[in-house]
């Protein structure tokens, strides 16, 4: 079961990992792309050396960047290595992945071969997984026909230790963005050659046209060519056969759309505001089935003639996978690894979203309330200290549950769209005031499950209660674990007898035997309720509902606590 804190370090290394991805895509020509992938090694991913070995025509691999060592670079840069020397170190050690790692103790018989290298002695490691000088790990890149395009090499991570499944994982899809960088690099200047030609040659516009032809038609990823400006704005005029494959649809179909018809609705605004000159952006496209891919756009206007019309070059790249394993990652930070739920950090941003840092009138109408006043509203007594009455446990009547009071708006007219929560209020009888509540829930006689009957059967009972909870509420309601046997509820638009109605119903759920392994196990609940308004942090939220869940497990007997 991963650690807390573990989801917190994924993403962290994910941002890292997305930012250097996406300055592989920035450099302007091949030899900047190969620097850049060498800096990205350092920047992003934790090591104090890296190397890029590009395949030449020949089949050789050529050191066509370093980072990281001034002196590695003026020993490496440039040297070439022979095939038949890489294929062997890429047949050696262990396999992780697509990665190749030849520690110290196998890498001895390579120390003569007239690859490149920079390494020194060192001590024997102290424990299993530390990072010897003398350790070789190779990312080899793969062109989409699975040809070799080069090889990248990574030295000293800084942490000393070698690289677990995560930084693998990470070194891994980072040397597949580099290779479709590498080969983006080549093919645009390619295409740049042939632009070039065009503006300059009109004598060479044939030749030209043919060159661009072939790079356009049998490019690895989608192309598409549209016009500029006149009524038949953006409509394409050509597709490749790679666009056309990636979409479901024939190049005849293909010209009687332009990418605003194509493009996922909720994608529109993000193509509107990608400019016809250099602009990029990700978004998805409808497929011929209804299904949607996600791609990255990049567009480039092309002159026909030297005085001829524009037209907008867009390039295609198929991003589906990157992007389905970002929102894995992105899954993996907010939800709980055992019982799939949102996660306390997860929790806590649904609903600080929820609230806002000025308190409404705790005398208002209704419990969401949009807004519009003016700023002579703002400096009535509304926000003056009030006298507000307390339950028996101390607990404030208007469920804020924090001191009154708080500093006064800037008086002045403005509109604020915010919709304000505020708690029902509490008495004996039912105003139909609604709220968000948030219902806190301790389970009783867990720990005993645990001590008694290991780990196992205690992570079984915590999946179920997850089943039972997520069971019992609507469908926008959140269910989340807090962390241990703690359960949080938010359930909006409830007053406080059906807030009460729901903690009933969710402990009876819980209550019933949960059979592990043919063994029943009973657990019980215990639940507070508090509720989400405006002016209170989502801490202090959870703390207001948490003191409540305890005033309400102090009320009952022991016997009443457990369920059996």
């Amino acid at each position: 079961m991963e650690t807390e804190s573990e989801p917190y370090v994924r993403l962290a290394t994910l941002r890292q990992l997305h930012h250097v991805v996406a300055d592989l895509n920035t450099a302007r020509s091949l030899a900047d792309t190969l620097q850049t992938v060498a800096d990205g090694i350092i920047n992003g991913l934790g090591y104090a050396l890296s190397a890029v070995n590009l395949v030449r025509p020949d089949g050789d691999l050529v050191v066509a960047a370093v980072a990281g060592s001034a002196g590695a670079e003026a020993l490496m840069a440039g040297r070439v290595g022979s095939r038949p020397a890489w294929e062997r170190w890429l047949s050696m050690g262990e396999q992780w992945g697509e990665l190749r790692f030849i520690p110290y103790s196998e890498g001895w018989v390579l120390d003569d071969d007239d690859i490149p290298q920079w390494h020194t002695e060192g001590p024997q490691p102290r424990f299993a997984d530390e990072w010897h000088p003398k350790d070789r790990l190779l990312a080899p890149m793969y062109s989409a026909k699975e040809e070799l395009l080069g090889v990248i090499t990574v030295d000293r991570p800084r942490n000393g230790r070698r690289p677990g499944p995560w930084g693998r994982e990470a070194l891994q899809m980072y040397a597949f963005q580099a290779a479709i960088a590498i080969s983006n690099a080549r093919l645009r200047a390619n295409m740049q050659r042939a632009l070039v030609r065009l503006e300059r040659e009109q004598q060479a516009l044939r030749a030209s046209e043919e060159s661009f032809r072939q790079a356009f038609e049998y490019a690895p990823s989608g192309m598409a060519i549209a016009e500029m400006g006149g009524d038949q704005h953006g409509r394409l005029l050509r597709a490749n056969d790679a666009l056309c494959r990636l979409l479901g649809r024939p190049a005849s179909a293909m010209r009687r759309y332009s990418f605003s018809d194509l493009v996922h609705p909720e994608d529109i605004g993000t193509l509107l505001r990608t400019s016809a000159e250099g602009g990029r952006a990700e978004l998805r496209l409808a497929r011929r089935d209804g299904t949607y891919v996600w791609v990255s756009l990049r567009n480039s206007v092309v002159a026909d003639a030297a005085d001829g019309p524009r037209f907008l070059l867009t390039h295609v790249e198929d991003i589906e996978e990157r992007k389905r394993h970002e929102l894995q990652l992105a899954h993996r930070a907010s939800h709980d690894s055992l019982t799939g739920l949102p996660n306390s950090a997860e929790l806590r941003a649904r609903l600080g979203a929820r609230l806002c840092s000025r308190p409404p009138s705790p005398n208002g109408p209704s419990s969401a309330t949009l807004d519009t006043a003016d700023g002579a509203e703002y400096g009535g007594a509304a926000y003056g200290p009030a006298e507000v009455e307390t339950d028996e446990h101390g607990f404030r009547s208007d469920g804020f549950d924090t001191p009154f009071g708080g500093p006064k708006p800037a008086v002045g007219p403005f509109v604020d769209h915010h919709m304000h929560m505020v708690a029902p209020l509490e008495g004996e009888t039912d105003d139909g005031s609604k709220g968000l509540a948030v219902l806190f829930c301790d389970l009783d006689g867990f720990k005993s499950i645990n001590d008694r009957f290991g780990h196992h059967t205690g992570d079984a009972v915590l999946i179920e209660v997850a089943r039972r909870l997520t069971n019992g509420v609507r469908d926008g309601d959140t269910v989340a674990r807090l962390g241990g046997d703690e359960f949080v509820v938010l359930a909006d638009g409830l007053g406080r007898a059906d807030a009460q109605d729901l903690a009933v119903r969710l402990r009876n759920a819980i209550i019933p035997p949960i059979r592990v392994d043919g063994r029943p196990v009973r657990v019980g609940a215990s639940f507070g309720i508090g509720w989400a308004a405006c002016g209170m942090s989502a801490e202090e939220v959870l703390q207001s509902a948490d003191q409540r869940m305890y005033v309400e497990k102090r009320s009952r007997s022991k016997t009443h606590r457990r369920a059996g």
